[in-house]
This record gives structure tokens, sequence and C-alpha cells, in this order.
């Protein structure tokens, strides 16, 4: 049964957070944030050993396909799949089950990130190899991230009260929660059964179809009618149809939606979305003051900093900024701020400035 286990991984963001790092051909996944690999070569590492290289498919965007190619040779060439559109996740994913239930009726996918990362891998590793299990008994399968304090941008994971983090024993999911407001948010980190969205689903192929079949008809149809993965047509008919998707994301879609939903309430994995320029701070070495580099830096009377560049930099007298500097912008922010970054490349989209995007 393990060889019809599948991944796929989701690379099709732009990671606008990041810029002036990130941009549409060089996006935050395929960068290097902590050490040698990049965002998505250590999604696929993290997998080895559960999952061959030979049954992980990603699927990217026209501008990251030819570099995720290059940084992934272990993965199929054809098996990396640019989206003709950005619909959302539940298209993707509807897609990829479309393709597997095409190779073997009783594919098991688990769904992955491109873009996050888990310092703890052999321990997740546990957790996925329990989620593949469950998934080929049960129908929708989760995995919740505990919770480290009352984050207000994830959504939320309801497990019965006397649910324990770290149990490889699947537990029903008694609802989803929206992202919550900050005193709701406090509310779920003191009662404990409240565990963050990290968006890692696990399922048979057959049973996303199902779902879709029923909650989206209109997706279902349009993926239904294109020809098999091995079709020379394959390539020109997903052009021509996949922008006709509902855009919508997975959670919405179907999982919300769907009936007798189980998860993981996960213990301590080390994981971080890595969604701002602030995480990298927090997850960089810093010195006696509170500064993080990625480069060469001197600083007086300065603190709490971040600096990536390709030159040296010296900081006086100031706290608690991002520096970013690459050939063709330099990019200076308040570290609570950083998540507005991408409120300014918003501002560039709407100037048409293509060669800083």
């Amino acid at each position: 049964m393990a060889t019809q286990r599948y991944a796929l991984i989701m690379a099709g963001g732009r990671g606008t957070r990041f810029w002036p790092r990130s941009r549409k051909r060089n996006a935050k996944q395929v960068l290097r944030f902590f050490g040698e690999r990049t965002l998505i070569q250590q999604a696929v590492d993290r997998l080895a050993g559960v999952i061959p290289p030979e049954n992980i498919w990603i699927l990217t965007n026209d501008y990251l396909q030819t570099e995720i190619s290059k940084q992934l040779p272990e993965v199929p060439k054809e098996q990396i799949i640019a989206e003709p559109s950005q619909q959302n996740t539940a298209p993707c994913i509807a897609l990829t089950a479309q393709i597997l239930a095409g190779l073997s009726p009783d594919a098991v996918m688990g769904v992955f990130p491109a873009d996050h990362l888990i310092a703890k891998e052999d321990h997740f590793r546990e957790f996925v190899e329990a989620a593949y299990g469950a998934a080929e008994k049960q129908s929708v399968v989760v995995l919740g991230i505990q919770p480290r304090w009352a984050e207000t941008g994830y959504g939320y994971i309801e497990f019965p009260k006397d649910v324990l983090p770290g149990g490889l024993e699947t537990r029903k999911v008694s609802k989803f929660r929206e992202k919550p407001d900050e005193k709701t948010a406090t509310k779920f980190l003191e009662a404990g059964n409240f565990f963050w969205n990290a968006g890692m689903f696990f399922w048979r192929a057959s049973v996303v179809l199902d779902l879709m079949r029923e909650h989206q008809p209109k997706t279902a149809t349009v993926l239904a009618s294109l020809p098999p993965f091995s079709s020379p047509s394959f390539t020109s008919k997903l052009k021509e149809l996949y922008p006709l998707c509902e855009n919508i994301s997975v959670d919405y879609a179907i999982i919300e939606k769907a009936k007798d939903v189980v998860g993981f309430a996960l213990d301590d994995i080390g994981w971080n979305d890595v969604g701002s320029w602030e995480a990298v701070y927090e997850l960089t070495a810093k010195d006696a003051n509170g500064n993080a580099s990625t480069g060469e830096m001197f600083s007086e009377g300065s603190r709490g900093n971040y600096v990536s560049a390709g030159k040296p930099v010296a900081l006086v007298g100031v706290e608690n900024l991002v520096v970013v500097d690459t050939p063709d912008a330099l990019l200076i922010v308040s570290r609570s701020r950083s998540q507005d970054v991408s409120k300014l490349v918003k501002q560039l989209d709407a100037q048409d400035r293509q060669e800083l995007l």
C-alpha cells in the first residue's frame, strides 16, 4: 500500500512579504533562508523515507517551473506542473487528485506547503507516516500544530477537550475555526484543544474527487473533462480549462464541509510558516544586542535589527529594523511592520513596475 502514497507540494505563491528578494521568477520557496537548501528543497528532504521522489508532485507557476526542476532533479520533471492561472488551493489539490486517480485507483495523497520550516524532521515524519496510514482507512485527515502564542493570522482546528499533544492516534475534529481576533485567540490558547491549521491534509485521491463533485460541482466537471495525464493534449487542455475553475481555498471548498474529519494534535515539531522577514529574524542567530545578519555587519548603539545584504552594512543608533539589499532595490522596514511589505508590492503591481516584480 505504501507504493500508492503520493505527496503534493504546493509551490505557486509569490512570497510578496519577502520582497525585494522574493520576485515572480525567484520567489520565496526557491530561496535559501536557512542553510544551503532552499525552502522547497527542504520540503522534499523531510519526506525522505516516507514518500519516494518519484511519487512527489509539485504544482507551481510558469515563472518558477524551470527553477524548481533545476533544484529538484530527483523529482520527475513532468511531475512539476505549472498552473495556467492562480485559482487557489482547491483546484490545485483537485487537479492533482484527478491525475493520481487516473494513475492508481488506490492513490493516497498528502498535501504539503512548499515554504514552511520544520526543525524536528524525524518527529514530523512520525506524524506523516501515521497520517498516511489513517487516510488509507478514513476519509479526511489533518495535522494541527500546537500553538505557541495567541496567533490571529492562522485558522484553528478544534479537537475534543481531552486531547493531548503528541498522540499518534487520530482524534475527531470538532470544528474548524476562522482566523480569530486577539481575545478569541487567547481563549483558544488557554483552552488547550485548539491547534493551528497549517494546511497539511491527507486523503485518498478518490475522496477528494467525491467531495469536489458534492460541494464544488463546477470545478469537478471542468477537471473531469481533462484528457489523461499521459495524453499529448493534456497541457493544452489544462491551459484552456483550468481558469474556469472556482477560485477558492480547499478549506472553504470541501474540508470544512466534509463529515467525520479526523486529525493529529501535534506536539513540538519546530514548525514555522516563515511568513515574513520578522520570522526570519526570529530564526536567525543573533549577537549580544539582538542583531542578526546574513552578511558582514557593523553596529554601534543598535539593537534588534535584521540585515540581508551582499555588502558590509553599518548600523548606528537604530533599533528593530529589517534591511534587505538587492542589486536593484533596498528595503528598510520596521520589524513590527514586516507583514506590510506585501502592501508595497501591491503598489508596484498597480504601477506596473514589472522590473521590480
